[in-house]
């Protein structure tokens, strides 16, 4: 019996078997290479060193044999995507590299993997070429391990493993969402509770497979928590931090689009229309030239905190908020004090 369930945005996948009753002793390496297609013997010890494989809830080594009735669970890195990938010079601020990972500060408009027409200036374009004297990507290896995604237009902090077993490490605390991240976002109104959290199942837009979509009832998509604290009202937007409890494919977007409440110029879901204030020509401008400073989304990924892969250490990053994001509370502040001077 076999169960897969993929997870974080498809960057890792999740697999349990119950051993049949006429099951002979069998390595486990081998017993999995015969259920999961299209994996390495390789992979699957990798895995295991880094405790990703578990039966009846406790990790066992390549070697161990397993018994009818027991219960594997394993947690597998997808493969990179089969695509050539281009090294290529391109910036990047790194805000910490060792042997395994490399943490980066994002910037707006550079998309995560190559794909879907963005073959070229991509984050793992400029991996590629920012690794390319690693003893691991001199032998061919020339893909770095993406261990989560943040969108296009979204800014901030990413770790990425250098090495399998580093990845494997990494995205088991992602699935067991252990890994602590904060993010900061502009957002429409002010959310009726100054802390609360969203729930509800998140999937493809039946509607638009390019966006996702929230199903309260829970008859589609995947669970999706996302805990919030309103840190500034400023009039007719808020400056709020989010805590992901789950890690979906745009899950703070779709999860304040759900409460009415969504981000600041998010032109997918419908943050992008002056949606609170006045009909004052003067306030329509205000809010277009904003529009035109944080020309995206208005969401950094400002904070990441994990357990370092080989040294076992919590380790901890932060990022300001970007330019575009700090000018628009600025310009914003502003406008709302020039109102209450101008009504005394």
């Amino acid at each position: 019996m076999t169960d897969k369930e993929n997870d974080q945005q498809e960057l890792y996948e999740h697999y349990r078997f119950i051993v049949d009753a006429g099951q002979k002793p069998l390595r486990i390496d081998k017993y999995l290479i015969n259920r999961l297609e299209s994996t390495s013997r390789t992979r699957i010890q990798n895995a295991a060193v880094a405790g990703n494989i578990m039966v009846d809830n406790q990790p066992v080594k390549p070697s161990y044999k397993v018994k009818p009735g027991e219960t594997i669970t394993i947690v597998l890195p997808h493969p990179p995507r089969v695509i050539e990938i281009v090294p290529q010079d391109i910036p990047l601020d790194v805000l910490y590299e060792d042997n395994d990972l490399m943490v980066i500060n994002k910037p707006a408009g550079m998309v995560v993997h190559p794909g879907y027409g963005n073959y070229t200036g991509t984050l793992v374009n400029a991996l590629a070429w920012h690794l390319k004297d690693e003893p691991a990507f001199r032998e061919g290896d020339t893909r770095p391990w993406l261990v989560h995604r943040i969108d296009k237009n979204t800014t901030g902090i990413l770790v990425i493993a250098k090495n399998e077993i580093a990845m494997n490490k990494l995205a088991k605390q992602f699935f067991l969402h252990t890994v602590k991240r904060r993010y900061i976002a502009l957002v429409w109104g002010t959310p009726p509770d100054q802390k609360g959290t969203i729930e509800g199942h998140i999937g493809r837009n039946p509607r638009d497979r390019t966006k996702m979509f929230v199903f309260p009832d829970g008859s589609q998509g995947k669970p999706a928590i996302t805990h919030y604290r309103v840190l500034e009202d400023l009039g007719y937007i808020s400056k709020v931090e989010c805590h992901l409890e789950t890690g979906r494919t745009h899950q703070i977007r779709v999860h304040f689009q759900y409460i009415r409440h969504p981000l600041f110029n998010d032109a997918e879901y419908g943050g992008d229309r002056i949606l609170k204030g006045t009909t004052f020509s003067k306030y329509q401008q205000f809010v277009i030239n904003c529009f035109n400073i944080l020309p995206r989304q208005a969401l950094h990924a400002k904070s990441l905190e994990f357990i370092h892969p080989s040294t076992g250490k919590i380790m901890s990053f932060d990022s300001p908020l970007p330019d575009d994001m700090e000018q628009v509370i600025r310009k914003w502040k502003k406008y709302m004090e020039g109102r209450t001077t101008n009504s005394d």
